[in-house]
């Protein structure tokens, strides 16, 4: 491995029999990342359909329908899975990575955007986390993928992302992208947090998640940040990204020509999307 590209480590341990695989991992690059876990023999990771990078010749791959967990409860079960799958924007099938060989084998899965990887242990947080939308990247065989409603309309309508997130459950490790850097804030009983409602990223699920007014009627309209905040109010986690991915699209789309205000620098489009900026 490259000592220039900087890396967090993690993983290890005892497993315990009727958990989630109990993976290794490397965390690497810095504006565009990817995660590579190491699998011993016998051992599986999940991820999104797309999201591979490299892997090494004794991991066999397959799609699976539904979120790939241990025990999708029978043929309806997958069906209920992958229907949640549905409702979150995700596809409906996800890839499964079994180690099949001896010894130490590795699997590497991609950012699709600039960002940051999280990497969370489930168990450590109750075994329960929700994050945004289009989040989850990959986890240890045995994490459910699931869908957490909001339970006030305002808040679905303008909380920012929608009415659904993703729910992460399990006692493994899971793996969340979000856009740009990220900063954790553990807020104490009652402690309130106004955030933009972009930029919440994934929150414990005993967070009180709703939304607030951005100040007066002139700010809400010429103050650039929107017509609400997210409110959050503890005790609990969340973790706020610099960079919601609507964010960066419409940047770019508004710099993409004469539609976008006439600006096309340098073919910033064509860049972006892999073509020829003549």
């Amino acid at each position: 491995m490259s000592p220039s590209v900087p890396s967090i480590l993690g993983g290890g341990g005892s497993r315990t029999p009727g958990t989630s695989d109990d993976i290794d991992f490397r965390i690497q690059g810095q504006e565009m990342q990817f995660v590579e876990i190491e699998l011993d023999p016998g051992e599986s990771a999940i991820a999104e359909a797309g999201s591979m990078m490299f892997k090494d010749a004794p991991v066999h791959m397959d799609s699976v329908f539904g979120d790939g967990s241990k025990a999708p409860g029978g043929f309806f079960g997958k069906i209920a899975s992958a229907g949640k799958r549905l409702l979150t924007g995700e596809s409906l099938f996800m890839t499964v990575f079994t180690h099949q060989g001896q010894g130490k084998a590795r699997v590497a899965f991609a950012a699709p955007y600039p960002g940051t990887i999280l990497a969370f242990k489930l168990s450590d947080y109750g075994g329960m986390l929700v994050a945004q939308r289009d989040a989850f990247l990959c986890a240890a065989k045995g994490v459910t993928i699931g869908i957490f409603f909001q339970k006030k309309i305002m808040t679905g309508l303008f909380g920012g992302e929608g009415f659904i997130m993703q729910k992460l459950e399990g006692d493994g490790y899971c793996f969340v992208h979000v856009g740009g850097c990220v900063i954790e804030r553990e807020l104490a009983e009652g402690e309130e947090l106004h955030v933009d409602t972009g930029c919440v990223a994934a929150m414990t699920p005993d967070i009180h998640f709703d939304i607030v007014r951005a100040g007066s009627v002139k700010s809400m309209i010429f103050g650039g940040e929107g017509v609400f905040f997210a409110r959050l109010v503890g005790p609990g986690k969340v973790w706020i990204q610099s960079l919601p991915f609507s964010r960066l699209a419409g940047r770019v789309l508004a710099n993409a020509g004469p539609m976008g205000g006439g600006r096309d620098e340098g073919g910033l489009l064509g860049t972006v999307l892999g073509g020829d900026s003549d």
